[in-house]
């Protein structure tokens, strides 16, 4: 690669992880999570980055030579047609297939009670064995071409296997070498690298629904914890191998429907972080950190964050105030995020100047924050906005 975009390459990736150690880099990083919006600005259709990997790659790329950002992630638009297709999800609605190749963005159909990949009496089986679970049971419920077991085998059903797994080699192959070309061709930092969820919150999207395990919290809690037990092994071994082996960017958990009121406190303390606190102090003994992409309001919770080790994790504020997440935690965890979403689609660029610029006097002074919006950013997100965002920071967030 050219000398000089090496040189910037390194520089952000100094100045990026020096942020997420909580220290004080020689400026105040940019990262912002834009998924649709590439799309748009490049000139593409939702259906084309669906389907296409290497357009959704280039977007990214458009934008990151056209915006003076330190970090990116290589394709926020994460779901790729080719896996849905081969291996015939039906729990995803993908644009120019389900849904109008324009508009929308991949959207996860939540299962209805009723209709539950795993359905309320199962949690024995799931318990005794998740991966025998998936392959028996899961995965002919969830797919459209896979026989369950003592069905006639078909041939579709045989091919998907093959199919998926193809699909499957080909995305996170050609991840790798997107990562690259935003290093080589950009000087941008490739993020984040590696997956995280939290147990109870795979068990509520993947197999009981939001609505079955809401019932089952109340009705079988013991049951529920059991379960988020047996998943806690693969959950970590996951997250772990699709970590950086430089341990620079942190794998990322997102986080959703966990935190008050989507689940009581008592619910919270007694299942959901006693699930995935372990996995984080894990993954933190390898080296690595974690980002916490805390969707939605997690202030409720900021205590319990607190138990973690200094430095373990990047805070991620979405519709919390960025302020007061700041004053109760800032000394222990850098922050990202804050910039509401509303504002970067619907305010004006001095608007979003003057939140940025409060942002950088209060909650970045003395280092240990990375620039970014509360939310993903797709098609609604001003270009304006996000322009005044980037200049903002780089003004006036130089130390």
């Amino acid at each position: 690669m050219p000398e000089d975009t090496e040189k910037l390459y390194q520089q952000r990736l100094k100045r990026y992880v020096t942020a997420m150690r909580n220290e004080k880099p020689d400026m105040i990083p940019i990262r912002p999570f834009v998924a649709e919006f590439v799309a748009k600005y490049a000139g593409f259709t939702h259906e084309q980055v669906t389907q296409d990997l290497e357009l959704a790659f280039e977007a990214v790329r458009i934008c990151a030579k056209d915006f003076d950002w330190d970090a990116m992630v290589p394709n926020m638009i994460h779901n790729w047609t080719g896996v849905i297709q081969a291996i015939g999800l039906n729990c995803y609605a993908m644009p120019g297939v389900e849904m109008e190749p324009k508009k929308g963005t991949p959207q996860y159909r939540e299962p209805s009670e009723e209709n539950a990949f795993m359905k309320v009496d199962e949690y024995d089986r799931f318990i005794a064995d998740p991966t025998a679970y998936l392959f028996e049971v899961w995965l002919p419920r969830v797919t459209n071409h896979i026989v369950s077991p003592g069905e006639v085998a078909t041939y579709r059903s045989n091919l998907s296997f093959l199919k998926g797994g193809m699909a499957m080699m080909a995305w996170f192959g050609a991840l790798g070498g997107a990562v690259s070309k935003l290093r080589s061709e950009c000087g941008t930092v490739g993020a984040i690298s590696g997956i995280l969820k939290a147990p109870l919150d795979l068990l509520g999207d993947r197999f009981r629904g939001y609505i079955g395990v809401s019932l089952d919290l109340m009705e079988k809690p013991d049951m529920v914890l059991k379960a988020c037990e047996a998943m806690m092994p693969h959950i970590t071994h996951t997250a772990l191998g699709g970590a950086d082996p430089a341990k620079n960017v942190p794998i990322t958990i997102w986080m959703h429907r966990g935190c008050v009121p989507f689940v009581s406190m008592d619910q919270f303390k007694n299942i959901y972080w006693p699930t995935l606190k372990p996995i984080v102090q894990e993954i933190w003994s390898k080296g690595h950190q974690v980002l916490f992409y805390a969707e939605g309001k997690w202030g409720a919770h900021m205590d319990s964050f607190a138990e973690l080790d200094d430095g373990s994790i990047i805070l991620h504020v979405d519709q919390d105030d960025v302020f007061e997440v700041h004053k109760k935690l800032g000394h222990k965890f850098a922050i990202s995020g804050g910039i509401p979403n509303y504002l970067m689609s619907f305010g004006e660029p001095d608007e979003v100047r003057a939140f940025c610029k409060k942002v950088i006097k209060e909650v970045a002074a003395d280092g240990g924050y990375i620039m970014d919006t509360g939310a993903i950013m797709q098609d609604d997100t001003k270009e304006e906005n996000l322009r005044a965002m980037t200049e903002v920071t780089r003004e006036y967030g130089i130390y």
